[in-house]
């Protein structure tokens, strides 16, 4: 027998704690089925169709736009600063000329993004590995700099807030220097083939989508008591760091969507 819940991928990151806490919580168990998993993780298992939908890394979209449809009126996106993509530098940016940068294996779009600002914005020729070490002293040991996302960027940029010769510098911060837009580093994106057979599941998914959006907002103090990353985040931090995050997804976010579009194109995101 076919499981007639939608299956949905989950970044287990604070950024989208609210979120699923309400589709947790205050929406019909039985309709859902949470799959967790880093964007890496889940965009794959997406495009395999292990996944009707999920929060995946806007990349993934442009990549393989005939899989998929985007659920409207949501992403996970930033408005300038996101304090969750960080670049750590032994150097100024600048100087990053001919140096090799690590990457986190987790990300996905935060990669790309990385090499449009340092070649389309900066004029930087950089190398780049991915690496699967977490510690930004370590890997600074052997690279000039190292790419963090998500909860792993936070916890990392608080250890070194001592240490005066590490530069960090937000992605979603620079993005907004350079453009002036909203950028859209994931989106809530299905399967065509998903969305057609489970129409009315999708249909509730948008409605609660739309509700964990303005219950969140109005409960993000409540809600910081019950999430995992307060063992390392005052729930103050965490409040704060939510209201950095825009969850919607407005013409302006699909402007900046299809610049950083355009500017993946130029580096061949399909490769």
């Amino acid at each position: 027998m076919k499981d007639k819940r939608l299956k949905i991928g989950r970044i287990p990151y604070a950024n989208l704690f609210p979120i699923f806490h309400y589709l947790e919580k205050d929406c019909s168990g039985s309709a859902y089925k949470f799959v967790k998993g880093v964007p890496s993780k889940l965009n794959k298992m997406l495009r395999m169709g292990q996944l009707d939908i999920s929060t995946s890394s806007s990349i993934e979209f442009l990549r393989n736009k005939d899989k998929y449809r985007i659920l409207p009126w949501s992403s996970i996106s930033s408005e300038g600063a996101i304090n969750s993509i960080l670049l750590f530098s032994k150097f100024p940016i600048h100087e990053l000329n001919g140096k090799e940068i690590a990457l986190s294996s987790e990300s996905e779009t935060s990669t790309v993004l990385l090499k449009i600002i340092l070649k389309e914005f900066m004029s930087l020729k950089c190398r780049f590995k991915l690496t699967e070490q977490r510690s930004v002293k370590n890997i600074l040991s052997s690279f000039s700099a190292v790419l963090h996302i998500g909860d792993t960027a936070m916890k990392e940029a608080k250890k070194i807030e001592t240490l005066n010769s590490v530069y960090v510098y937000d992605l979603g911060e620079l993005w907004d220097k350079y453009t002036g837009l909203p950028f859209v580093f994931a989106l809530w994106i299905a399967r065509k083939e998903s969305v057609e057979n489970k129409k009315e599941l999708f249909s509730k998914l948008s409605s609660d989508l739309i509700n964990a959006k303005k219950c969140a907002g109005r409960k993000f103090h409540l809600i910081a008591r019950e999430a995992p990353q307060k063992k390392w985040l005052s729930e103050k931090e965490l409040v704060a760091y939510w209201k950095t995050i825009s969850y919607d997804f407005t013409e302006r976010h699909l402007e900046g969507l299809r610049l950083f579009e355009k500017y993946a194109r130029q580096l061949k995101i399909s490769d």
